[in-house]
């Protein structure tokens, strides 16, 4: 009985020869390289098989949130894409992934190492960019700090946040977007007012993201990788009826069915979708706009 040699799918990386039993000289040598910088690194002390991965979750998110896909920053790293996918938050089905605390170093080393114009396309989408800049000012960020934290110009960032009732379309540079990422990343979790921001210019910017129903901060925490999902419909600061009201209408007009059916797909009663529709007659307006 014989058995079939596997043979290894590339020859670029030690699991050809730990894996597969490669013993091509040039494998031979990277492999026995590896093993002197590890003893030389547990002789001196400076040996650490893992790293947090943390930061290297946060520059990942930060990549794809300026349009570089998983599978590109995987490949620019040259590692596998499981590395890439095991520090995601959700899974592409949009379901979410244990959170993974820590990974290999030298893996952690290479993904650290993709930059922007590695992986990041020229133009992307511009929904994501807006989410994030509306969800600092809803934390009480002012403009003018938030486009110095992301090197950008004020009148741009503002620019970009009074259009965006119609972005539908709308793209932005993928280095802006990254920059964006970064800054939303690097404010986040942190107080205003204890950073430099007056009292009143955080009234005002929080004042300005309540009056326009923008999601803080907080609100996309609690919907990993929604954000940058152009199909994800944020109903922050959206009362129960509202919500009810804008379903059932959009049930009855798009899918054609009477109150009674739109009650019935909803789980509730047809008390509450009348009083729904009664209580919120504008949403037909809208809809229909």
């Amino acid at each position: 009985m014989t058995t079939a040699v596997r043979q290894a799918p590339h020859h670029d990386k030690l699991t050809c020869y730990v894996n597969y039993g490669c013993r091509l000289p040039e494998c031979v040598e990277r492999y026995n390289t590896n093993e002197r910088d590890r003893r030389r690194q547990k002789k001196t002390g400076d040996y650490q098989r893992y790293a947090d991965a943390a930061p290297v979750r946060d520059h990942v998110q930060q990549l794809i949130a300026a349009g570089a896909s998983p599978r590109g920053i995987a490949i620019s790293a040259d590692v596998s894409d499981k590395v890439v996918r095991d520090l995601l938050l959700t899974r592409p089905d949009g379901t979410r992934t244990p959170l993974k605390h820590r990974v290999l170093t030298a893996n952690a080393d290479k993904v650290l190492a993709v930059t922007a114009d590695d992986v990041v396309p020229h133009y992307v989408l511009a929904l994501g960019t807006i989410r994030r800049l509306q969800a600092l000012v809803a934390d009480a960020w002012p403009m003018n700090r938030i486009a110095q934290e992301a090197g950008l110009f004020p009148s741009y960032v503002s620019q970009l946040l009074w259009r965006a009732s119609a972005y539908d379309g709308l793209k932005v540079r993928g280095t802006t977007a990254l920059a964006v990422a970064r800054a939303h990343d690097n404010l986040r979790g942190r107080k205003a007012t204890r950073n430099g921001i007056a009292r009143k210019a955080a009234t005002t910017a929080r004042g300005i993201g309540k009056s326009r129903s923008w999601p803080p901060t907080r609100y996309w925490d609690q919907h990993p990788g929604a954000i940058d999902d152009p199909h994800f419909i944020p109903e922050y600061g959206k009362l129960r009826a509202q919500i009810i009201a804008e379903e059932a209408h959009w049930l009855m007009t798009a899918g054609r069915l009477d109150r009674d059916q739109a009650a019935a797909r909803l789980g509730v009663s047809l008390f509450s979708v009348d009083r729904a529709l009664r209580e919120h007659p504008q949403t037909e307006q809208e809809l229909a706009a």
